[in-house]
């Protein structure tokens, strides 16, 4: 995800803020989405510290269908917020194979829920994809300066 509110140099979080809210199993952008690998298929949503950067969510749009091929770093939806619209990006190329319509009807998910109910889309990445190049949790934390 890539916002202005987001990559700011200026913008510190300090550990207090976000302590356990990085889990370790999951796989991060730099630009604040989170991946899940769940056998062949990886969920992706946007982070704990890029939903809080963006305040209440009012609205998830797709750019990319079910069944559509995607690169890496590719925009395939937005999000927008009472502060600003940001793109959402995929962090592998591959087929787009799930989007979470529920957030149609109630977008405010990826504010209260941004690692469970709050997924935006489902991958399958290609073959050529490197899941290796993602941050872990301790990249991610030393990124947002925790």
């Amino acid at each position: 995800m890539r916002s202005e509110t987001l990559t700011h140099p200026s913008h510190h979080v300090s550990s207090s803020e976000t302590m356990g809210e990085v889990p370790r199993d999951l796989r991060y952008t730099a630009e604040h989405e989170w991946v899940r690998i769940e056998g062949e298929e990886i969920v992706v949503g946007i982070t704990d510290f890029a939903q809080d950067a963006l305040t209440e969510v009012v609205w998830v749009e797709w750019e990319k269908d079910e069944g559509e091929a995607v690169e890496a770093m590719e925009s395939f939806a937005s999000v927008e917020s009472v502060k600003s619209v940001s793109q959402i990006y995929s962090p592998v190329s591959g087929e787009i194979v799930g989007l979470n319509h529920e957030l149609m009807d109630n977008p405010a998910s990826v504010n209260e829920d941004p690692y469970g109910e709050g997924w935006i889309c489902r991958v399958k990445p290609s073959e050529s994809a490197n899941l290796d190049d993602l941050l872990d949790s301790e990249g991610y934390s030393e990124l947002i300066g925790e």
